[in-house]
């Protein structure tokens, strides 16, 4: 077990409890997930506060959990003041953060007894598993698809028993019908996917006898409807620019600016790049795709090498994991999900002080296609470096071709007007 070279924590009084003896340890933890020394202070002496009470309580170490941090807060702060309210946020992180470590080093129980499912819960957790070993479906798509079921179920069923084989076609089109009013035409099209698949798991267990599979109907999406929106070249640069590259959010930002704008990658595949993906002898990044099964090796061009190894010699913090990006701020770790990306976009733009048509990633990716049929290069070609898997998705972009367009278009009969 490491120990650390110098103590980290002043108490004003000796420590007592049943965590007394492992106070160094945590703040050693501590360091390694990025926090400093005046927090990792801040830390223990919480820690110290709720050792001293689990003492008073006669609570032995091997039994604490999340229910005796819940207790330990209504007993410190009682008070509904908002000062309370914010100090008690910064303590219940920290004890939950201790409870998750000491859990993890096998000195309390692995986990608290978790409360009786309700019936609905077991059905989801039956069709997720369907999902994902029947039908070989990714976790994503059983998170898009449970929802959808679940808002149908309870719709349909409120507090009531869950008779499945009462479910008529009517049930099933006037929630379509009513879904289809509030949502976006693509979420509506998820919503009849989804209830189509359940449907079908349904009558593959022989749950219902009528196919309500084929009662689900059509939500008009038209595809190729939208022109690409990309983002002006002259905000790319100035985006670019407005990026601080002697501080470590800025190494960060511009590394990851320079992977959208240079090399089209979606937001999704900034996040799981990894280091391994990185050939710096044949100067390739490994992009996994949507599908995660297939990786393409990209060319990596010396502006955008320059940019990841900037941040990668002066940026990055020191972590275990090996994903290239990771958080900033304690407990230093990869980002979460490809929102973590948007909000990196987002907040160079406004950083920037441009106005974009759109926000988030996409909208490079955009300008690489448009860019590069502009310089002359073909729809098979923007598709490659894309990564597109039907050749259908590329033709969207022959829209922004305005040029070639314009041979197209009819004269007005007469004079122009």
């Amino acid at each position: 077990m490491k120990k650390l070279p110098e103590r980290l924590w002043r108490l004003r009084t000796l420590p007592v409890g049943p965590l007394k003896p492992y106070l160094d340890l945590f703040a050693w933890a501590l360091i390694e997930q990025g926090y400093k020394k005046c927090a990792i202070n801040r830390k223990i002496r919480t820690v110290a506060s709720f050792s001293r009470w689990l003492d008073n309580e006669t609570i032995i170490l091997e039994t604490v959990s999340e229910s005796h941090v819940r207790l330990f807060l209504d007993v410190r702060y009682p008070s509904d003041k908002d000062q309370a309210r914010s100090i008690s946020m910064g303590v219940k992180s920290t004890l939950r953060r201790l409870v998750l470590w000491l859990r993890q080093q096998g000195l309390v129980q692995t986990a608290e007894p978790t409360p009786a499912k309700l019936p609905i819960h077991w059905l989801l957790d039956a069709f997720t598993q369907y999902l994902t070993m029947q039908c070989a479906l990714s976790p994503r798509t059983s998170k898009q698809y449970c929802p959808v079921v679940e808002l149908f179920l309870r719709d349909r069923f409120g507090d009531h028993v869950l008779e499945l084989e009462a479910i008529s076609t009517h049930d099933v089109i006037e929630f379509v019908k009513k879904e289809a009013k509030r949502l976006s035409p693509a979420r509506a099209r998820v919503t009849t996917i989804a209830l189509r698949s359940y449907f079908r798991y349904l009558r593959a267990l022989g749950v219902t006898r009528v196919d309500l599979e084929h009662a689900v109907p059509a939500v008009p999406n038209w595809a190729m409807t939208a022109i690409p929106r990309a983002i002006e070249q002259e905000h790319v640069h100035a985006i670019l620019a407005a990026c601080d590259r002697n501080t470590k959010v800025g190494r960060r930002d511009y590394a990851v600016l320079m992977l959208l704008s240079r090399l089209g990658l979606r937001g999704s595949e900034v996040v799981n790049l990894t280091l391994d993906d990185i050939d710096w002898q044949k100067a390739t990044v490994t992009v996994c795709g949507k599908s995660r099964a297939v990786t393409t090796d990209m060319p990596m061009p010396i502006d955008v090498g320059t940019a990841l190894s900037d941040y990668l010699q002066h940026g990055r913090p020191q972590c275990a994991t090996r994903s290239v990006f990771l958080r900033v701020r304690a407990p230093i770790r990869e980002l979460a999900s490809a929102t973590s990306v948007t909000s990196i976009v987002n907040s160079a733009i406004t950083r920037a002080g441009v106005e974009t048509r759109t926000k988030g990633t996409h909208q490079f990716r955009h300008a690489v296609a448009v860019a590069m049929l502009r310089r002359g290069a073909t729809l098979t070609e923007i598709g490659g470096i894309l990564r597109h898997r039907h050749s259908k998705t590329t033709g969207i972009y022959a829209k922004v071709d305005f040029i070639a367009l314009r041979t197209l278009s009819v004269p007005w009969p007469g004079a122009a007007r």
